[in-house]
């Protein structure tokens, strides 16, 4: 998808990697990005920070906010870019359970 790769990076720390699970923290500066990604397990988000998500998908684009603490969680399949859509750095943990 067009337009991607002119979005800083957001950076990933895999903090487990095991049988059972995958989880990673995400960190955002403002305007960073994942870079378009399908994810190939079911996973859970809890936001570290307020997050102001700009979700980059097949249909276009959509905006979501989700406070700290606030989990949510996705089936597989999900393809997206998610983009730090606000003014505040924010962060998350993406728990895949396999």
């Amino acid at each position: 998808m067009p337009g991607f790769s002119a979005r800083p990076p957001a950076i990933a720390s895999l903090l487990v990697d095991d049988a059972v699970v995958g989880v990673t923290r995400w960190d955002f500066e403002p305007g960073a990005a994942t870079g378009h990604h399908t994810h190939g397990l079911r996973y859970v988000v809890v936001p570290m920070t307020d997050c102001s998500f700009l979700i980059e998908g097949p249909d276009g684009e959509s905006r979501a906010f989700s406070r700290a603490g606030e989990v949510y969680r996705r089936e597989a399949g999900v393809s997206h870019n998610v983009v730090n859509g606000g003014e505040q750095p924010m962060s998350f943990i993406e728990i895949e359970y396999k």
